[in-house]
């Protein structure tokens, strides 16, 4: 009974900080981007200047989550553990991994070069880097939503 209410609560853990992390990088790329593109540079820039950091936030939350959620529930869902679960849940996994390890070179590697070229007010480098950031959340958007697909199939179709 414990395991089975610890599952449930561990997949409705799962599918929030999955939808945060997806639907936050629809929102800014679909919606917030291009309002700002018909703005001038230093102030499209200082609304992402100020918009990043508090998305950024929550994809930390939705990574730790989805990282404890994701392999708890391996564990509290499936008998063998890490190797008895479904395909789809492999792909998943993959999927999630390499999300992170994207985000992860955005975060250290762009978000950082936008931040010291926003503070020197130097417009076009700054742009510059966050051509970059947009990328990868390009990329990161379309792996998330693949990820929720298969997930959502894969559980379905008992894959």
């Amino acid at each position: 009974m414990f395991f089975d209410h610890a599952y449930a609560i561990a997949m409705a853990l799962h599918t929030l900080a999955a939808v945060v992390w997806v639907g936050g990088m629809f929102f800014a790329h679909l919606i917030l981007r291009p309002v700002l593109a018909e703005r001038q540079a230093p102030e499209r820039l200082a609304v992402w200047r100020e918009v990043f950091p508090r998305f950024f936030f929550w994809v930390w939350i939705s990574i730790l989550v989805l990282l404890v959620t994701g392999y708890s529930t391996l564990l509290l869902g499936f008998k063998a553990g890490f190797t008895g679960g479904p395909s789809h849940v492999d792909i998943m996994q993959l999927i999630g991994l390499v999300m992170m390890a994207l985000y992860f070179q955005l975060f250290f590697g762009p978000w950082q070069g936008f931040k010291r070229a926003f503070a020197a007010e130097d417009y076009p480098k700054a742009a510059e880097y966050q051509i970059r950031i947009r990328h990868i959340v390009t990329v990161n958007l379309i792996l998330g939503m693949i990820s929720i697909v298969v997930g959502v199939a894969g559980s379905l179709l008992g894959a």
